[in-house]
């Protein structure tokens, strides 16, 4: 993402309107003489990376375009590495230590040098050059690292990061939100759920998965102390979003005006027609082999039950638990199944606990004989659930034998 300091924006009355790049001829060539800068630059310091790039900069009046350019692909595609035959640190303690007992002068620091790369010879049992000692000494800033590798985006990639930074960057100062995530495919509610809670938001949510949910998010600025890490945690849902078909976003914002310096509220409006592109990997389509081919069974059975994938969320006191299929007869019968096949106690004392917690009676837990529950400290005669057992592969002829008792 961007830092403040490269975030552009413009208002309309009231509405926060950030920047985006059209993909034109002109943009594309800037993001391709970049991306050729840090292709030509591997091998190179930091240090000397930057200079190349102040003087691909010159007089423009788009420098803040360059320079937002070259921070994404600094972060998000470069690998800088610290490379010296010594260690760092270890150089800087022994050189100080051994200088503080010269007056300082040229000669000194060359004799104290000299005496180092000596000491070093006698305990490493080989031979240590000054001009190792040199190098080495502060090859660990950050403008002495190395390029060492870089991912070469296209330049049209780097443009839609580029876009999407500057919408993310609305983000950092806003004081409420709310996503509605309308009637989509089950699979991408459970993405965005896990995306909230892989980063901490504080977040309501209302609703079905017939209908959509809505997500109301406390901002950073909404906290006793605004806090510039929620901040980015809130930016950084918005790539996740991007993979859910039809969603709509509105955020109350609390800004600086740098003209007047004073505060001043603003709004921010975006939906899924909004053209941005995400970098976020989407989705697997199920988290398991186990869950594959449990699908791949039931779909060559002649029930008349019909299996849908995660399209129920069930609320739980500060958590959710989304289990992974629903099952509905015809006849209006429903029935939500979890497959428990995963063996770390901690995981299975949460699944139970949440499984207790969710006051349900139409669950079905299809558990693995594998699983050590007593060790984990679960009593299955405690569980408000319909069981299924299995071993290696989870039958539905066994599920639907508990659906139809």
């Amino acid at each position: 993402m961007l830092p403040t300091d490269l975030l552009m924006h413009r208002f309309n009355g009231e509405e926060l309107v950030p920047k985006r790049l059209t993909l034109d001829q002109q943009t594309l060539a800037i993001a391709a003489d970049l991306i050729g800068l840090f292709q030509a630059a591997k091998g190179c310091s930091k240090g000397s990376l930057s200079q190349q790039l102040l003087e691909l900069e010159g007089e423009e009046t788009d420098y803040r375009l360059k320079r937002g350019l070259a921070h994404l692909l600094n972060g998000s595609f470069s690998t800088f590495e610290t490379v010296s035959p010594l260690d760092p640190p270890m150089l800087r303690d022994r050189v100080f230590a051994l200088s503080a007992e010269a007056v300082p002068s040229l000669a000194a620091t060359q004799r104290t040098i000299a005496t180092i790369a000596d000491v070093l010879t006698q305990e490493f049992g080989h031979e240590v050059l000054t001009e190792q000692v040199e190098s080495g000494l502060y090859a660990d800033l950050p403008d002495n690292q190395i390029l060492m590798n870089f991912d070469a985006p296209t330049p049209e990639a780097l443009l839609h990061r580029y876009n999407l930074s500057q919408v993310q960057g609305v983000f950092y100062r806003a004081s409420h939100l709310t996503i509605n995530a309308h009637r989509n495919d089950p699979g991408q509610y459970k993405l965005l759920f896990r995306y909230v809670k892989l980063f901490q938001l504080m977040t309501y949510i209302e609703g079905d998965a017939d209908h959509g949910f809505t997500l109301t998010i406390d901002g950073p600025t909404s906290l006793f102390k605004p806090s510039t890490r929620y901040g980015l945690a809130i930016a950084k849902l918005l790539p996740a979003l991007l993979h859910v078909t039809k969603w709509s976003i509105s955020a109350q914002l609390h800004l600086n005006d740098s003209y007047s310096g004073k505060s001043r509220q603003g709004r921010f409006a975006l939906d899924s027609e909004c053209g941005l592109v995400s970098h976020y990997p989407p989705g697997k389509t199920y988290d398991s082999m186990l869950e594959a081919g449990f699908v791949e069974r039931w779909s060559k059975t002649k029930t008349p039950w019909r299996l849908e994938r995660e399209v129920d969320l069930i609320p739980i006191p500060g958590s959710v638990m989304i289990p992974d299929f629903r099952v509905v007869h015809p006849d209006g019968r429903t029935f939500l199944l979890e497959i428990v096949g995963y063996w770390r106690p901690e995981y299975l004392k949460k699944k139970f606990s949440q499984v207790r917690q969710s006051g349900r009676d139409d669950l079905v837990l299809a558990v693995s004989e594998r699983l050590n529950l007593e060790k984990a400290g679960v009593k299955i005669a405690d569980t408000p659930a319909r069981i299924v057992w299995f071993k290696d592969q989870l039958l539905p002829k066994t599920v639907l034998e508990v659906l139809d008792r």
